[in-house]
């Protein structure tokens, strides 16, 4: 036996939180590793003792196996986890740990070197004959070479890197012409991400579904596999949704897949957690795509319907203990389904985001998992992954665990920073998601770019307003009670002579509006809000420090907000896009309407090549109102709010600089 008491968990984030959580359970001690980036990060906080390993770029600290096996030594950690990413697939790494006489909770350096090239992993498949798609991965690299392979293949065909994954050095070549750009910056990807610029071609498979197989193998020979996850949905190779079971998957296709990777994981000596990956095209036939030898970001959901502690298994495999069950005892209970909250904005081609986290809300409930590596106060570090939680959720069949998953995300909030929280709700009740018919080009059929922009850009309303006001006006009311001395809170906002009415400017999105919130009589907390020539019935039923319960037109709402400052407030509004709302009331003129119009300015350097508007036209949200060309690619400027145009200060084929007032738009 190899037992250990103490861990040093050699990641960061909601990963290490989560293996930490286990490990705490088995009573075992818990050493985090930071950066200057994490010094005040959850994982750092949640473990029993922390060591510095360098700056915040991962490349000097947690890409480094000497600061790691340091870190071990000093903290007296007999064994090391590797989590997801990082060093978790890095053979020499594991090679060093055991060099140190320390254990490393993964599976044979061996096996991590064979399965972490796809040359290498492909040639022991076939060798295993385990099904893989036709494709060359020979030692031969030169153009040449990939051309006339390539050629044999037919096309589509996908160029990837031999190292690595996420999606980086890989490229879809549908043409012969297109081949040649494809290896040379498919080569470049993999050079700079991975060290390697050796390649791999293969068929590529048309609108194929995702699923991998979860297998799990002891020191003395037991391997079983815990059936399939569907990760189907994917944004630029990297998936955001999981689930289990698969929703097409029958008995004999789990029993055909689960062999394979049995057989895959046998073939390299396997021990330990690891996930073999396929792709399944419509007529059921699948193959081998890859090889996982770490725990998955998505083992959540397979957790959930096996009922077992995969991270509990790992650390008592790595102690030399047996699985102690066989395959016939592992049974599939329910559906889960798992998504991945990120730091990105999908309007902008889920660019990356980074920043203060003002609030996080976590969701509560039956059936709901959620693992975060965040908290209120703490940053989303620009140096990682911008993965900042898992949530998950469980049913007895996909349907419940669907609903239960959307439900749980519009309770769910991080004030501060674009996440796709919006984009996955969305992406749940898509009707090919629902039918459970999504494939690996399900982002790109049902969210193109320009639909992503004009579909969620521009969904605040006049009921965003009227409950921001309503909401700034009670907290505002409450805290003139605290102040005062034996106020009835009944008289806040009361008047002997008229009701009170107050007056207010907010910006959205670079929308405003002037609200007039006005109290009901002899109601508590019951407001008429004015904008824009309607009106909407606001009564307030409960409030506390980030949720409030509302009756707005006789439609009850929740609604999770959090007040940054007396100008500032972030809202969550339960079926509706988080928001920000801007308090402008002491910015602005409020008697001049003119504060009202919008000023519309070049977002970047380039040619004015169409008006589609003139002076003193109506325009609507979203509607083009100038043409810009730069960098040769067209840009249409969209109406940030309806109105009409005030001034057109351009003209057709005109050169203008970036921040150039082009028009101004007057509600």
């Amino acid at each position: 036996m190899n037992n250990f008491s103490k861990l040093l968990i050699a990641n960061r984030g909601e990963i290490a939180v989560r293996i930490m959580s286990t490990a705490k359970k088995m009573g075992i001690q818990t050493v985090a590793v930071y950066s200057d980036a994490d010094v005040e990060a959850k994982h750092v906080k949640y473990a029993d003792d922390a060591v510095y390993i360098g700056s915040s770029a991962a490349n000097e600290s947690y890409l480094i196996p000497e600061r790691i096996l340091e870190a071990a030594k000093c903290s007296g950690a007999q064994a090391i986890h590797p989590g997801y990413g990082f060093l978790s697939e890095n053979a020499e790494f594991a090679q060093l740990v055991h060099s140190e006489g320390l254990i490393y909770v993964g599976p044979p350096e061996d096996a991590i070197r064979i399965m972490g090239d796809k040359a290498m992993s492909k040639r022991a498949m076939i060798d295993a004959g385990v099904a893989c798609l036709p494709g060359y991965q020979g030692a031969d690299q030169t153009d040449k070479t990939l051309v006339t392979e390539a050629k044999k293949i037919g096309f589509p065909l996908m160029v990837k890197a031999a190292a690595g994954g996420g999606g980086r050095g890989m490229r879809l070549v549908k043409h012969v012409s297109e081949l040649p750009n494809a290896i040379r910056i498919a080569r470049m990807e993999a050079k700079s991400a991975f060290g390697s610029n050796v390649l791999i071609i293969e068929r590529a498979v048309v609108k194929p579904r995702h699923v991998e197989i979860q297998i799990f193998a002891d020191a003395f020979g037991h391997v079983v596999h815990l059936g399939e996850r569907d990760c189907s949905v994917q944004r630029r190779h990297q998936k955001i949704i999981e689930e289990a079971p698969c929703p097409i998957m029958t008995h004999e296709l789990r029993t055909q897949m689960g062999n394979a990777a049995i057989k895959a994981a046998k073939a390299v000596n396997y021990i330990g957690a690891g996930t073999v990956e396929f792709l399944l095209d419509k007529n059921g036939a699948f193959y081998f795509l890859e090889m996982n030898t770490r725990l998955q970001v998505e083992h959540p959901v397979t957790e959930m319907i096996t009922g077992l502690d995969l991270v509990a298994m790992q650390l008592r495999t790595a102690q030399g203990e047996t699985l102690g069950f066989a395959q016939s005892d592992i049974k599939l209970q329910g559906h889960a389904i798992e998504v991945r909250l990120y730091a990105e904005d999908p309007d902008a081609d889920f660019l990356p985001c980074a920043g203060p986290v003002i609030q996080w809300i976590e969701p509560n409930g039956m059936d709901l998992r959620v693992d975060s590596g965040i908290e209120s106060g703490g940053e989303v570090s620009p140096f990682y992954d911008p993965l900042v939680a898992k949530i998950i959720a469980f049913g007895a069949n996909r349907e419940e665990a669907r609903r239960k998953l959307i439900t749980a995300l519009d309770n769910t909030a991080l004030f501060g920073i674009k996440t796709n929280r919006d984009f996955l709700i969305e992406s749940l009740r898509n009707q090919q998601f629902v039918q459970g018919k999504a494939t690996t080009s399900f982002i790109d059929e049902n969210f193109p770019k320009c639909s992503l922009q004009n579909n969620r850009k521009y969904k605040n309303t006049h009921m965003h307003y009227a409950v921001a006001a309503v909401l700034q006006h009670v907290l505002a009311m409450q805290q003139y009670q605290a102040y005062s001395l034996n106020v009835n809170s009944d008289l806040l906002g009361w008047s002997s002579t008229a009701n009170l009415r107050s007056l207010r400017c907010y910006e959205i999105n670079a929308q405003r509006s002037l609200i007039s919130i006005c109290a009901r009589a002899n109601a508590t907390r019951s407001y008429r809000v004015s904008l824009s020539e309607i009106e909407i019935d606001i009564r307030v039923l409960s409030i506390s420090d980030s949720y409030a319960k509302l009756i707005v037109n006789k439609r009850r709402l929740s609604v999770i907000f959090h007040s940054e400052s007396e100008k500032i407030m972030h809202l969550a509004i339960s079926g509706a896009p988080i928001f920000t709302v801007r308090d402008i009331s002491t910015d602005v003129d409020i008697d001049n309407t003119d504060f009202l119009a919008r000023v519309i300015k070049a977002p970047m350097h380039g040619v004015i090549i169409g008006l589609e508007v003139s002076e003193g036209q109506e325009v609507k949200i979203g509607q083009p109102l100038v043409i810009l060309e730069a960098m040769k690619m067209q840009h249409s400027i969209l109406a940030p709010t309806n109105g009409s145009v005030k001034t057109l200060n351009v003209k057709q084929d005109e050169r203008v600089a970036i921040n150039k007032v082009l028009l101004e738009i007057e509600n």
